[in-house]
């Protein structure tokens, strides 16, 4: 199994390639392809939630935990007083870390059903109705937000594999198998769950037809082929040999005073005193 620096550098450079390509494409605003692009970061550590005492799964129950106390906190605040406000906060995000933290670990297996296809694209679902409803971002950000997340996810299970095959041992470990697949045969009534979840959340999510019709443009993939390579020169720098000198001064020196700015002639000439 890939540790987890490995799964954040992977994670991070699969991300920000995706996010080249969608800054190229011009398809959403900066601002929308930082948070997606976080997103796609979030799911190459997500599989990981189901390891008790790892790091992944401790910041990401911190991370839900401040979420979900603030949304609350937002939602209700007009109709609360600020003591009720304190409670409802600090409440809901103690419950989240530890509450929540502690009956997840006691059901969930490692590598067990959170290593599977079907809880990648639970997760998706999930996220795009994350930035839809609560982020309030377009339909199309949403899906491309749900895509990254998806593409993380999957790049977790796979480097988990890679990890499985002892190349210099030439030999397979007993893990191999147990990460890229598409639901956990272990554990039957586990992945039903996930699958009739996922079912539900994709009930609940936006129309994707602006992001097919965004991702099947083919003026968007010519573009992207277009731009692939520089046209001329990398990184627009053009070098030139020959040394650039100022032209000789045509006219008497201008008059400066040490430490000001010079002073223009006509400036001068109106300082002038009247002849009398």
């Amino acid at each position: 199994m890939a540790n987890f620096p490995t799964h954040i550098v992977v994670g991070t450079i699969v991300a920000g390639s995706l996010a080249t390509l969608t800054l190229a494409a011009d398809v959403i605003a900066p601002e929308n392809l930082v948070a997606v692009t976080m997103a796609g970061s979030l799911g190459s550590v997500l599989p990981d939630i189901d390891l008790k005492d790892s790091r992944p799964s401790r910041a990401l129950f911190a991370g839900l935990a401040v979420f979900f106390s603030f949304a609350l906190l937002f939602h209700f605040a007009p109709h609360l007083s600020i003591v009720e406000m304190w409670t409802l906060w600090l409440g809901t995000l103690l419950f989240v870390r530890y509450g929540l933290h502690t009956m997840f670990h006691r059901l969930a297996t490692h590598r067990g059903v959170w290593h599977s296809w079907i809880a990648g694209l639970a997760c998706a679902f999930a996220t795009v109705l994350i930035f839809y409803y609560v982020f309030d971002r377009p339909d199309g950000v949403a899906w491309l937000a749900g895509g990254f997340l998806l593409v993380g996810f999957l790049t977790h299970l796979i480097l988990d594999e890679m990890y499985s095959v002892d190349v210099l041992g030439n030999h397979i470990k007993k893990s191999f198998g147990t990460a890229f697949k598409p639901v956990d045969m272990r554990n039957p009534a586990g992945s039903a769950a996930m699958a009739v979840a996922a079912v539900l959340l994709l009930l609940l999510t936006p129309s994707i037809s602006m992001f097919y019709d965004g991702i099947t443009s083919r003026p968007m993939w010519a573009s992207l082929h277009q731009r692939l390579l520089p046209q001329d020169r990398w990184f627009g720098v053009v070098f030139d040999r020959q040394v650039a000198t100022l032209p000789p001064p045509t006219g008497a020196a201008m008059p400066q005073t040490t430490g000001s700015l010079p002073t223009p002639p006509a400036a001068e000439e109106a300082a002038k005193p009247a002849a009398p």
